[in-house]
């Protein structure tokens, strides 16, 4: 039904500091004792059956106290948890999720854990849980690198956040989508700046030519000039003209007298 009591009598959390915290359906006892097991070999503290709880204890306190106490919480997610619309475990999810709102978003807390095919789309869990890295230990076949993960996550150092989304192999592909996006924006930026650049000068260049080629006075021919200085000259009506007079005969004039 979930994770309950530690080795030892089933001593509750009295300090969060490397206790881990397993939560799974009672169907999935098996592949929850294999990671309890692999992760207790490493000497990490593990909150696991529910058989150690002693009579007395009242059930639900002591989880809420466990859960609220440990350092690390992993929910076991498989078909059985998918089959099961109800059950305690649902419950411990949720109070999980409820510690999350009083914790920094740096703080590694949510370590989703799938023993066998389901896949995280179809999953029926809290969305809190599709927000950071979950981890695939078939049959809760452990890894040394999940040991070694759980092992850094619980240390006093381990406050930096699990990565966002995708299986345990898809560790680094937020950063690396990051930096592809990155660089594929880049040129795309200076592909649309050298547009605008070339704009710019098409501009200026249409500017200064319309300017300095279309604006220059347009030369007048001599007959245009003509007729422009002839509407120019409109003497008022009835005067007299006076006109210079020129000898055409060819010979020189003579004054000529009355005796002649």
């Amino acid at each position: 039904m979930g994770s309950r009591g530690g080795e030892g009598g089933g001593s509750s959390v009295t300090e969060r500091s490397q206790a881990v915290f397993l939560s799974y359906a009672s169907q999935d006892a098996e592949p929850a004792r294999r990671i309890c097991e692999a992760l207790r070999t490493a000497g990490i503290e593990v909150f696991l059956d529910r058989s150690e709880l002693r009579g007395g204890d009242a059930w639900d306190q002591k989880i809420r106290r466990e859960i609220h106490d440990c350092a690390l919480f992993i929910p076991i997610i498989s078909r059985h948890t998918q089959e099961r619309l109800e059950g305690y475990f649902r419950h411990e999810w949720k109070l999980a999720v409820e510690r999350t709102h009083h914790m920094a978003e740096q703080k590694a807390f949510l370590v989703p854990v799938v023993v066998d095919s389901t896949g995280e789309r179809e999953a029926i869990v809290p969305d809190f849980f599709r927000a950071v890295q979950w981890t695939r230990l078939p049959a809760g076949a452990v890894s040394a690198a999940f040991v070694e993960r759980v092992q850094r996550l619980v240390s006093p150092e381990g406050s930096t956040p699990i990565p966002i989304r995708g299986p345990a192999s898809a560790q680094s592909g937020v950063v690396g989508t990051i930096r592809s996006t990155a660089q594929t924006s880049w040129p795309r930026r200076r592909g649309l700046l050298v547009a605008v650049a070339l704009l710019l000068a098409g501009a200026v260049a249409y500017f200064v030519f319309d300017k300095l080629w279309f604006s220059k006075p347009a030369v007048s021919s001599p007959t245009a000039a003509a007729s422009a200085a002839t509407a120019a000259f409109t003497p008022p009506p009835h005067s007299i003209a006076v006109l210079p007079f020129v000898n055409m005969s060819g010979t020189r004039n003579r004054s000529t007298s009355p005796t002649g």
